[in-house]
């Protein structure tokens, strides 16, 4: 069973900074892509950003130059480091992966969410 826990989540004054962790558990073989989606009230999910091994990652236009995504391949660990927030940026945010197992050959795989208020 595989498993996606985030944390760092919070509340944050404009301008300020968090760091977002996603750690995945299980009985993992591999993880290609990983990134976070972002949903805030009233509004449908979207992407923030996302990482596949490999390559350069990709990030909404909202958020770049702002936003940094980050994996640590050996932990199973991804982040999301977030600098200027605006208020706009108020959401729950989703971590992802699309990770291989033993039975399962490419799903994604999704956290509970963390939730990201900004305010002042």
């Amino acid at each position: 069973q595989v498993q996606l826990v985030e944390s760092g989540g919070g509340l944050v004054q404009p301008g300020g900074s968090l760091r977002l962790s996603c750690a995945a558990s299980g009985t993992i073989v591999s993880i290609n892509a990983v990134g976070w989606y972002r949903q805030a009230p009233g509004e449908e999910r979207e992407l923030v950003a996302r990482i596949s091994k490999g390559d350069s990652p990709d990030y909404a236009d909202s958020v770049k130059g702002r936003f940094t995504i980050s994996r640590d391949n050996a932990k199973n660990l991804w982040y999301l480091q977030m600098n200027s927030l605006k208020p706009e940026d108020t959401a729950v945010y989703y971590c992802y992966a699309d990770i291989f197992t033993p039975t399962v050959w490419g799903m994604d795989y999704w956290g509970k969410g963390t939730l990201v208020t900004v305010s002042s």
